[in-house]
């Protein structure tokens, strides 16, 4: 999706449109650029990059706090849609799918044919721009993608990828960021075509297994890290997790623990949604300074009970922090996820299951009318505006990073 953020608070607000716009929050604001519009991104504002020097680099943009249930009603919208062309369909993040159109071609015609009728039924339903690569790897897919934008089509046919992709620059390959790409050019690697010209053995001797993937991803291949098993069969998350930045520091013990029960919710109702049970509870926090300490307490039974990963939180945040200290950032993660709860004696298992069936309608109930619309006592102080920035409850979990 083209800008997906912006294009959708332009729905809602047309005098945005051909306007710098940023999502995220307001320029004085902590926090990152969500989203940013094409013509803030011409003064180079980008996603990730701090909401205040968006401000310096672009102070004539309007700057958005963002509304992540409009997003989350569009991308299923659009998810909608994917879901009528194949049901090989892989979500790697809330505005960004790939599709296995293998065997659809008496359905929807060639690729590029099939790629126009898809642009055009997001289009309709949705009425907003987005951007198609299509190619023989998912890799292959993104690049084109990329090189689409914005509001375009771009085909690769099979046996012209490594024509394709020999001039571009090697950070165009997915998974290359700043610290690899600066690698890559200490041994003079410039263009991907300067990769796919040099021995496998050679990349990994200077970039270990990383070097071996980018080999293969030189030529369009899926080959490791991000691209990994079939389209449609994506694996469950490694760790749930929610944390939340304070627009003002604060060492507040009653404010610091409802907000950790508000984020525990948040967690707590992710992992219903993926119907998994989390045996660890980890803590994490960031003073004023920047330091950042992790702590965290293996249960002796799994749960996805929001009370108990709060108040497992609450005993670590109680035990680990520092008196006195203000706080900049706390954040709650579940790990050691499985997909039952294991074995528990029956008072245990009948509390568990009469909570688990009040959760499970609470979530019925934001499903409908929102995430502010219904909550645990205990969290209602600790609310906070959900920041465009922070994990939203039903955006697909990432979890094949590439290795580097």
């Amino acid at each position: 999706m083209d800008a997906f953020f912006v294009s959708v608070e332009e729905l809602y607000d047309p005098s945005l449109r051909g306007k710098p716009v940023v999502v995220g929050g307001s320029a004085t604001q902590r926090g990152v650029v969500s989203a940013a519009s094409y013509a803030a991104r011409k003064f180079g504002v980008h996603s990730a990059m701090p909401l205040r020097t968006a401000h310096q680099l672009c102070p004539q943009a309007i700057f958005v706090e963002g509304h992540p249930d409009r997003y989350r009603k569009y991308s299923n919208l659009v998810r909608e849609v994917l879901g009528r062309f194949t049901p090989q369909v892989e979500m790697a993040s809330i505005d960004e799918a790939y599709l296995d159109m293998t065997g659809t071609e008496r359905l929807h015609g060639p690729p590029l044919l099939a790629a126009h009728k898809l642009h055009n039924a997001i289009r309709e339903a949705t009425g907003l721009n987005n951007s198609i690569g299509a190619g023989t790897s998912r890799l292959l897919a993104k690049v084109c993608s990329d090189q689409a934008k914005p509001h375009g089509i771009v085909w690769i046919p099979p046996g012209a990828e490594a024509a394709f992709l020999a001039p571009l620059a090697v950070r165009k390959i997915p998974g290359v960021g700043k610290v690899t790409e600066q690698k890559l050019h200490r041994l003079g690697i410039r263009q991907v075509g300067d990769l796919a010209a040099l021995d496998a053995k050679f990349l990994a001797e200077h970039l270990g297994e990383w070097g071996l993937a980018l080999a293969g991803k030189s030529r369009g291949l899926d080959a490791g890290g991000w691209f990994v098993g079939e389209i449609g069969a994506e694996p469950e998350p490694k760790s749930i997790s929610h944390e939340h930045t304070f627009s003002v520091d604060t060492a507040d013990s009653d404010a610091l623990e409802a907000a950790l029960a508000h984020m525990s919710e948040k967690v707590g109702r992710r992992l219903r949604e993926h119907g998994l049970w989390a045996r660890t509870i980890q803590l994490k926090l960031r003073y004023s300074d920047f330091s950042t300490f992790t702590r965290a307490l293996t249960l002796g039974h799994a749960t996805q009970i929001d009370t108990e990963i709060y108040q497992t939180a609450r005993e670590l945040l109680r035990k680990n922090r520092r008196a006195g200290a203000a706080i900049r950032l706390l954040g709650v993660q579940t790990s050691g996820l499985a997909p039952e709860a294991g074995q528990l004696d029956l008072l245990e298992g009948a509390q568990q299951e009469r909570m688990g069936r009040a959760l499970s309608a609470m979530d019925k109930l934001r499903d409908k009318y929102g995430e502010g619309s219904v909550s645990l006592a205990l969290g209602l102080q600790g609310r906070f505006k959900e920041r465009t920035h922070e994990a939203l409850p039903n955006a697909p979990d990432k979890t094949a990073k590439p290795k580097k």
